[in-house]
């Protein structure tokens, strides 16, 4: 115990007593930052390299003081990795502790609408530190898959479209997990609609997914999901031009002309009766409430407006779908739209 003592008396009289400017020096070890200032230090980073990135920063003001107190701490040989953001005003020896113990601040991740797995796992490993094919092993993973209570085909819809704070260095099962809660907490909100509708999550988010897809228009949203939903309880093709996009795999299409609608691919809704096997984007909650209030019609036909405003003209039987689609592929044609 006497030993112990002599150590901390040692070490208080250090930190009291530092290198040559004593107590002052000490004090004045204040961050020389302006603004909140964010620093990332990856995994494997040694003291050598985080002291760099302190002081590209400019984060430290002397460093004979800080070496001293990060060898006082230990700070030299426990370097933790994450992402620190560091506050004006704040004391070195803040900066010290706070990274000695890994209290890393959470970053903003905003998720948008990703229309692949691939796609998703690219953003997410451009703001976080895994690497893309690690999380994208996981979507792929019947058993993964399966612990969430989804498909390969299905996972995607985990990823509601929102903003989140993550930690940095969290790894892809950790963010699958979080995922999950936030699902989870999303569609406990709408279990009475989700009830009322008939329908699986999973279901409404492939529906809401190719919503999402035909347009932009808000308002138009409950009428475009009763569209596929009056086709879809009939027992009628989907004939949803965004999933031939899907299952050719090119989302610049401008215009599905007949040869693509023999792709052979289970998202070719023209071939292939029923929902598609999966989401084909992450939809916006606008697009997933469409679908969960939709606009309750005899519609079962809609084209695009051959003005090209973005709204569509909506019909009850084949005849009249025929004379709007008529409409707009004279307008296509006239702008040479291929």
């Amino acid at each position: 115990m006497k030993r112990k003592h002599i150590i901390l008396i040692i070490i208080a009289a250090l930190i009291v007593l530092l290198a040559a400017g004593g107590l002052v020096l000490v004090r004045e070890q204040n961050l020389p930052i302006s603004q909140p200032t964010r620093i990332n230090i990856p995994q494997g980073t040694d003291y050598a390299a985080l002291v760099d990135s302190l002081d590209r920063h400019g984060c430290i003001v002397s460093h004979p003081t800080f070496h001293t107190l990060a060898h006082i701490r230990g700070l030299h040989k426990h370097v933790k990795a994450g992402s620190y953001l560091l506050q004006p005003g704040s004391h070195i020896i803040q900066v010290i502790q706070k990274i000695y113990n890994g209290n890393q601040d959470p970053i903003r991740i905003t998720i948008n609408k990703h229309r692949t797995p691939e796609q998703l796992c690219q953003f997410l490993s451009t703001k976080l530190t895994f690497s893309p094919d690690s999380l994208l092993s996981l979507l792929q993973s019947d058993d993964v898959c399966s612990h969430y209570g989804e498909t390969p085909q299905t996972i995607i819809g985990m990823f509601l479209q929102n903003t989140y704070e993550i930690y940095w260095t969290i790894s892809p099962k950790a963010l699958l997990d979080r995922m999950k809660r936030e699902s989870d907490y999303f569609w406990d909100k709408r279990q009475i609609q989700l009830q009322n509708i008939g329908l699986t999550r999973q279901q409404v988010m492939t529906i809401a997914s190719i919503v999402e897809e035909e347009t932009n228009v808000e308002e138009e949203k409950p009428v475009i999901a009763s569209v596929y939903l009056n086709r879809f309880r009939i027992g009628m093709p989907l004939q949803a031009d965004p999933t031939v996009k899907y299952a050719i795999g090119d989302f610049t299409i401008r215009r599905i002309l007949n040869n693509m609608l023999s792709v052979d691919s289970p998202y070719n809704t023209y071939r292939y009766a029923g929902l598609p096997p999966g989401p084909i984007c992450l939809p916006s909650t606008a697009s997933i409430d469409a679908v969960l209030k939709n606009k309750k019609t005899d519609y079962l036909f809609f084209c695009a407006k051959e003005d090209f405003s973005g709204r569509h003209n909506f019909a009850t039987t084949s005849i009249e779908h025929s004379s709007n689609a008529k409409r707009f592929h004279k307008a296509l044609n006239n702008r040479n739209i291929h």
